[in-house]
């Protein structure tokens, strides 16, 4: 039985990867260090190593426990893996909110335009007059040097301990459904109250993605855990598949971003 089949056909190639970095600590029996991995991926390396593994173990750190993205180490047994070991850092930067609004995109955008890789950057929160990100540390002197300004803005970046990290008021409303499928037409539409086709028309325009990957297949079967955002309506994720009714439909709770 090959272990694909329990995955999406573009998941194979992190497989294979999380796959090569088990087998190098294993044969060289020194940790290996990720880059910032999103919540899917975070799944695949426990699916895939596990926590029965007599050989290795995993475990994971973003900066705090609340965060979204984070680092995997994978270690030898008996190594001791600390915080320090992710080699993490926050940094802060303010700006004058009268005059101009940073949102979360504009940073992200920034650091593209540096050329830094978004596996490199964790979480990014952006509060009223300020806004940090947590970064891998190798990055931190080129970033802080390179990135002076942001839209119309000048900033100083200057890094905080984690403990100052701008508090995550995210709201997520949850609420159960009973759907004729998994299909992801189906969840799209029930989840943001529109129309079949207009969730068809979203998702094969290139503005739904399922887990942060882009997807045009409205027929894609949505699981336990997956994260959706449609463009122009926000991110919800499917919290529990509870099984079939008698009348052969899908009960499932899923969570939506307040905005």
């Amino acid at each position: 039985m090959s272990i694909y089949q329990h995955f999406r056909k573009h998941e194979h190639p992190f497989i294979d990867q999380v796959q090569s970095w088990q087998e190098q600590v294993m044969k060289n029996f020194i940790a290996y260090q990720s880059d910032f991995l999103d919540p899917r991926d975070q799944q695949i390396v426990e699916s895939l190593i596990g926590t029965t593994n007599d050989d290795v173990f995993f475990t994971f750190f973003g900066g705090n426990d609340q965060t979204e993205r984070k680092r995997a180490i994978i270690a030898p047994f008996y190594e001791e893996i600390t915080e320090d070991s992710f080699d993490i850092v926050l940094l802060e930067a303010t700006f004058e909110s009268k005059f101009i609004t940073i949102q979360h995109r504009d940073i992200l955008g920034s650091f593209m335009s540096l050329g830094i890789d978004r596996k490199k950057i964790g979480d990014i929160h952006v509060a009223e007059d300020r806004f940090q990100f947590f970064l891998a540390t190798e990055l931190s002197s080129f970033v802080q040097m390179n990135l002076t300004k942001i839209k119309n803005a000048s900033i100083k970046l200057r890094e905080k301990a984690f403990t100052h990290m701008i508090e995550n008021k995210d709201e997520w409303i949850h609420k159960q459904y009973s759907v004729s499928s998994l299909r992801l037409d189906i969840i799209v539409k029930e989840v943001y109250q529109m129309s079949r086709k207009d969730a068809v028309q979203h998702i094969k325009a290139n503005r739904v993605k399922v887990n942060f990957t882009d997807v045009t297949d409205p027929a894609m079967q949505i699981i336990e855990h997956d994260l959706i955002s449609v463009r122009g309506f926000g991110r919800s994720k499917v919290i529990e598949l509870h099984g079939k009714t008698r009348k052969d439909k899908w009960r499932i709770t899923s969570a939506r971003l307040k905005s």
